[in-house]
């Protein structure tokens, strides 16, 4: 069982959210997440939130979390520090991309805030899904035509190695924070292994092209 977090991202899609939630998910929905969940209609299991982005009515029957507006951690941020406390150690975090840059630049530092704390994360849109691999390897399927990139993140360089077919291929090359060289790849295979050595770097396949 996964823990969901629904976040507050002006770019969200409906169906894809629902196509997302499994009925055994723990469902936490991340301030205006809350409303994009009523959308979809899923009864989430935890909201957590300041409120300065969703000012509607809450549920009776759902556990609310209410944060001090003046804070250090983000509603995203404080979702997944409540549902580590309650045992969950996997994450998908959908409604997180677009929108403002900062947010979305917050979001995908949580990415390595999850693993630091012994979990696994993912962030989805139905455009693209966005992973962290540290000192570790991410074995993608079905991904035989799609584009992805990848950026070393939260380090000044890291050893990175692609095995499988791909238009670019590296094998064990110091990629550095400072030169984009991993964007826009692409799969030639249907499976494809990521790498990553000495360092960590944020993975992006893109799900449409």
């Amino acid at each position: 069982m996964k823990c969901v977090i629904i976040a507050g991202s002006p770019e969200y899609n409906i169906d894809f959210i629902k196509s997302q939630i499994n009925y055994d998910d723990f469902v936490v929905c991340a301030d205006k997440g809350y409303e994009y969940c009523k959308k979809a209609n899923i009864t989430p299991d935890l909201i957590v939130g300041d409120f300065d982005s969703y000012d509607g009515a809450l549920p009776e029957n759902v556990e609310i979390l209410k944060l001090n507006p003046r804070k250090d951690d983000t509603d995203v941020l404080s979702c997944i520090k409540k549902c580590i406390q309650k045992g969950y150690k996997e994450f998908l975090i959908l409604c997180a991309l677009g929108g403002r840059l900062d947010h979305t630049f917050a979001n995908l530092s949580l990415l390595l805030f999850l693993f630091k704390n012994n979990c696994t994360g993912v962030i989805k849109t139905e455009k693209e899904s966005v992973y962290l691999i540290s000192n570790a390897s991410l074995e993608a399927e079905n991904v035989k035509s799609k584009t992805f990139s990848v950026f070393p993140f939260g380090c000044e360089n890291v050893y990175v190695t692609y095995e499988g077919k791909v238009a670019y291929p590296i094998e064990n090359y110091l990629m550095k924070s400072e030169f984009p060289i991993g964007v826009s790849n692409v799969f030639l295979e249907d499976k494809a292994k990521i790498s990553a050595r000495n360092g960590n770097i944020i993975l992006i396949i893109n799900e449409n092209t």
